[in-house]
């Protein structure tokens, strides 16, 4: 059975929901409020407990971390999106589209810990607002979208975190600069020059050596229903804040299950690893140009953990095409895709030739058949 994440309020038995920064349940109908017990730092670090790798890659996970869900994937951006309690229908938070739970559970690793709403709706339409003003050719009813109070969705997004200890040996070939004086002739003004210039030169020694870094909650969106530069650029999250997973925070949100299985998640982190190293290589390297012919990197205790981030969305059709935004629940950065106006692109290029037009005529008047004494005054 899935668990029902409904708290009925004690006073008038209405649906209570989380309070965005806050540690209580509030009832929108009569304004009661439930306090949320919030685990002490030592419950914490029990509750945070890093899983191995080798065990999520081959499914054997203890029973206690997984968990049936109903969802249902949206037919038009692909979100896995979770129900709750006896609902059956909801809309896609990410791009607006009806949707109805399927039919059936499935199984999945269950999040152990998430970071809680610290942002309200009204905080986030804020936010929103002054990232849409801020955008140049943007269309007029993009702004009305948000200042007619157009409501935005809170979604906990899954992601995966990745922990590992790397040991790598590179070989390659450190560059450095020196200087050659030669003489060149050049032309000045019609007549030839012989002046004395510096030629830089590159001197390369081969190089071999070892770096080690170990890397700690490494982040992965385990979501493809945002495209992944949207959720990648809405950093910094401060996990710190983190909290034990806990249906609670959930109360009058949604939550998006994974589409990034660990697996593939587990690759996008070894390739963002293995970027970090190359860096390091570099550096170690030094000199003033670097040539790396191999690296050998060697992964130990790698760990991983599934939580949950805070996102408030929104989805605006503009000529057919449905446009997404996304602020991040914490800290208020707001990414999205934004449709142009035509019409202000036009009149803005239109407006540059215009200018530019009048400035080559003031240049020159008479070029075009004007007397310049016929020019009113303040053109001259």
């Amino acid at each position: 059975m899935t668990e029902a994440h409904r708290y009925p309020c004690e006073q008038c038995g209405a649906d209570l929901r989380f309070q965005p920064g806050q540690t209580q349940l509030v009832c929108d109908h009569c304004g009661h409020t439930q306090a949320i017990s919030v685990a002490p730092q030592r419950q914490k670090a029990r509750a945070f407990g890093e899983i191995p790798l080798a065990r999520g890659l081959a499914k054997d996970v203890p029973d206690e971390i997984s968990e049936e869900v109903r969802s249902t994937t949206c037919p038009n951006c692909a979100a896995v999106v979770e129900f709750q309690g006896a609902s059956h229908a909801t809309e896609c938070p990410f791009c607006a589209t009806p949707v109805v739970v399927d039919t059936g559970l499935r199984r999945q690793i269950k999040p152990q810990a998430l970071v809680p709403f610290a942002l309200s709706e009204g905080q986030a339409r804020e936010a929103l607002t002054g990232w849409l003003g801020s955008l140049w050719f943007a269309p007029n009813r993009l702004l009305d979208y948000t200042r007619k109070g157009r409501a935005m969705a809170g979604i906990y997004v899954p992601f995966w975190t990745f922990d590992a200890a790397t040991a790598s040996r590179y070989t390659g070939q450190r560059g450095e600069y020196y200087y050659e004086t030669r003489t060149v002739t050049v032309n000045v003004n019609g007549r030839s020059e012989r002046r004395q210039e510096q030629v830089r030169h590159t001197r390369w020694h081969r190089v071999s050596g070892q770096v080690a870094r170990e890397f700690d909650d490494l982040l992965v969106m385990a979501s493809t229903s945002l495209p992944e530069r949207l959720g990648n650029d809405l950093t910094p999250w401060d996990l710190t804040q983190l909290e034990p997973y806990s249906p609670d925070f959930l109360a009058g949100f949604q939550a998006e299950g994974y589409t990034i299985a660990l697996a593939d998640g587990h690759q996008s982190a070894r390739a963002r690893m293995a970027r970090v190293i190359e860096g390091d290589v570099r550096r170690d390297i030094g000199g003033d140009e670097q040539q790396i012919s191999g690296i050998d990197t060697r992964h130990s205790d790698e760990t991983f953990k599934h939580i949950l981030l805070p996102i408030w969305t929104a989805a605006y059709k503009y000529n057919g095409k449905s446009y997404r935004f996304v602020v991040n629940g914490q800290t208020g950065e707001v990414q999205g895709e934004r449709p142009y106006s035509w019409w202000k692109i036009g009149f803005a290029v239109l407006a540059v030739v215009v200018v530019a037009g009048v400035a080559l005529v003031l240049s020159d008047p008479s070029a075009f058949g004007i007397n310049p004494a016929d020019l009113p005054d303040w053109l001259n």
